[in-house]
């Protein structure tokens, strides 16, 4: 069977092709780059936009617009004054296995920098989620993540001070926070979590190392122990070029 416009079959629809045929200039120069991109491997340096502008025969602002689609979409990355491949997504499941487990099991090194670990008063936003009322002391964690020393999210914890009341004494900052409250004893039974795109806000975007302009997958988490009671609130923006999100669905 001859399958239209050069279509395999695993591909996107139509590769983006509208019905009627008409496609951008750039969208053309962009499926064109990201056949390079294919032929170059993780890690190839790409020609400069002069020299893709002049291989493609056109301006060099819609080589600059394709260029940014591929940037955005993870599959090139900038590396000192040029651009190269990237290397395939970190794949995070959704389940109640940490991110460092995640990280490992594709071969990569974790690791996380705490940037605060605050102590205050719970406020009523928060009291129904980590299983207080208002005005006992619950613990703000806030910390990057990084793939082989990569930054790549940035995560905001919230738990209960009576919960972990040695935190900011006893726990590695580097280290998995689930582990630590195995340790303590702690179990998680389950957890809702919601998923949207956002964009950075310019703190956060500083503390990830990326453009304001770079879409984020923003995780919700809302865990509770296996007897049902309230045990984090966690926050956790991931980076939309970097990361995609499994899960496995039964029957």
């Amino acid at each position: 069977m001859d399958y239209p416009n050069d279509q395999d079959p695993g591909a996107p629809i139509r590769s983006g092709i509208p019905e009627h045929g008409r496609i951008p200039k750039y969208y053309a120069v962009k499926a064109r780059i990201a056949a390079l991109v294919a032929e170059l491997g993780e890690g190839g340096l790409l020609p400069t936009e002069r020299d893709l502008s002049e291989r493609y025969d056109v301006a060099r602002e819609t080589v600059r617009q394709a260029l940014r689609d591929l940037l955005l979409e993870g599959k090139l990355r900038r590396q000192g004054r040029g651009t190269v491949v990237a290397g395939p997504k970190l794949e995070q499941p959704l389940s109640l296995a940490s991110y460092t487990e995640g990280v490992r099991r594709q071969g990569r090194t974790p690791g996380r920098g705490l940037i605060t670990l605050d102590r205050f008063p719970c406020n009523d936003t928060l009291a129904a989620d980590v299983g207080l009322t208002r005005g006992e002391p619950v613990w703000h964690m806030e910390r990057v993540l990084l793939a082989d020393d990569e930054r790549v999210g940035l995560e905001s914890t919230y738990v209960a001070v009576a919960r972990v009341p040695r935190l900011d004494t006893d726990f590695d900052p580097d280290s998995s926070f689930y582990s630590y409250l195995h340790e303590q004893g702690i179990v998680f039974g389950d957890a809702d979590e919601r998923i949207e795109t956002v964009l950075a806000a310019p703190r956060e975007a500083l503390l990830i190392g990326t453009p304001p302009a770079l879409p984020m997958l923003l995780i919700h988490r809302v865990s509770r122990d296996t007897l049902a009671r309230p045990l984090e609130r966690v926050r956790t923006l991931y980076r939309g070029d970097r990361f995609s999100f499994t899960a496995h669905l039964g029957g």
